[in-house]
């Protein structure tokens, strides 16, 4: 069989790898992203940009759970809860736009390369859009592949969430369907924009929140479904205080502990788009197995965020080496196989579920204990073997027996 491929197709974008990162932390420079740009990621995401360069929330700003029991021995950081009030700290757009930064940051490997935008106010969105759009018609025409509009951070004080009011999100993307670049293009020569949204929880506001999106299906290409679960608050017990400094302890939650709203909120979305509007699922992705389960529910692409924060760019090729790994096992050798695919639940698939937990277990059991002539347990290796440590132990005994023999004499005379 064929290694599977990962190959995907975003807002008509080709993707070698449906894998990549998130806007966020380690996303800021040239240098940070060539580093992704050199993993299996598929595309390359700059920092969510702010019209001039900004330092963000005052220090500490970040907290990561750290639980040595449920950190993999092979990771240098836990990929469990995080949390982060950074206040879009980054190098202004004019810094993203720059054709020598877009060049270190995806050197000769031809990887797409992704802009997103994070303005105060709705004309600083569109003054970088218009920005983007001179940078690209320009004599020397930086290499842009698409531009995610950042509608959902909630980690900027006193800013609130475009997409949690309506009326401002409409008010937003009618905005932007009147700019040139977009209302006097055509399709191919137009440049996709993506929308980062924040999850919902409640089903009108996921349709109120898709029916606005739909209604400019002609400029928004796909929506990446989480953002981080604003106004968390993590406590240090023994100082009893907030750990985070700024924004009096309150930030945005991210990694494994949003895995499950962020994969409700790519089902719903996916359920409710039209067919043009492809979706990304983001939000506590850190295995093969939280991807595979993303585009199960109908994301064309993952991104990556709070994982590879803490355990830097490595991840992109373990991820992508687990879920082939997993897809081989399934028998898949594509991404369309199964995406968008979920079953319904069924006893039939209950019961497929716990006999595969069960043959894991007893695998896992298996050529670690075995059962000796006598009925007493006895470690054998998985070759069927005794075991070395239990070789070296009987070893041991049989030395000092004949020590002791050569010392006393023999015990039985």
């Amino acid at each position: 069989m064929p290694e599977p491929s990962l190959a995907t197709t975003l807002a008509s974008i080709p993707l070698t790898t449906c894998i990549y990162n998130a806007s966020g932390p380690r996303t800021g420079t040239s240098a940070a992203l060539s580093k992704i740009a050199a993993s299996s990621s598929g595309a390359v995401l700059a920092k969510s940009a702010t019209v001039e360069s900004q330092t963000g929330n005052d220090l500490p700003r970040t907290w990561h759970h750290r639980d040595a029991n449920t950190v993999p021995s092979d990771r240098e950081e836990p990929s469990g809860a995080s949390c982060n009030s950074e206040g879009l700290p980054n190098a202004g757009i004019g810094y993203y736009l720059s054709e020598t930064v877009i060049r270190e940051s995806v050197g000769d490997g031809g990887k797409p390369y992704m802009v997103s935008i994070s303005g105060h106010t709705m004309e600083d969105n569109l003054a970088m859009l218009k920005q983007i759009h001179e940078a690209m018609t320009s004599s020397d025409g930086c290499n842009i592949a698409a531009v995610e509009l950042n509608l959902a951070c909630p980690n900027v004080i006193g800013k609130p969430i475009i997409a949690y009011d309506f009326c401002q999100m409409e008010e937003v993307l009618q905005a932007v369907a009147a700019l040139p670049m977009f209302s006097n293009y055509t399709t191919t020569k137009r440049l996709p924009l993506g929308v980062k949204m924040p999850p919902y929880f409640d089903a009108p506001h996921f349709q109120k929140a898709a029916t606005i999106l739909n209604r400019y299906k002609s400029i928004v290409r796909y929506v990446a479904s989480i953002n981080t679960i604003g106004n968390a608050l993590v406590i240090d017990p023994v100082a009893e205080m907030p750990a985070i400094r700024s924004n009096r302890g309150f930030a945005g939650l991210s990694g494994s502990a949003v895995k499950y709203t962020a994969l409700a909120n790519v089902k719903m979305m996916r359920e409710l788009l039209v067919e043009e509007i492809d979706v990304v699922g983001v939000g506590g992705v850190s295995s093969g197995t939280d991807a595979f389960e993303m585009i199960l529910a109908g994301a064309s692409a993952v991104q990556v965020g709070t994982c590879h924060w803490t355990e830097g760019p490595k991840c992109f090729d373990r991820i992508c080496a687990e879920l082939k790994e997993l897809m081989t096992e399934k028998g898949y050798t594509s991404i369309g196989d199964f995406k968008g695919k979920l079953k319904e639940w069924s006893k039939e698939g209950v019961s497929a579920s716990r006999a595969a937990k069960r043959k894991k277990k007893e695998a896992s059991k298996g050529g670690t204990k075995g059962r000796a002539s006598g009925g007493k347990d006895v470690l054998v290796s998985q070759g069927g073997g005794m075991d070395l440590s239990h070789i070296m132990n009987s070893v041991l005994v049989v030395i000092v027996a004949v020590l002791l023999i050569d010392k006393f004499g023999n015990f039985g005379s």
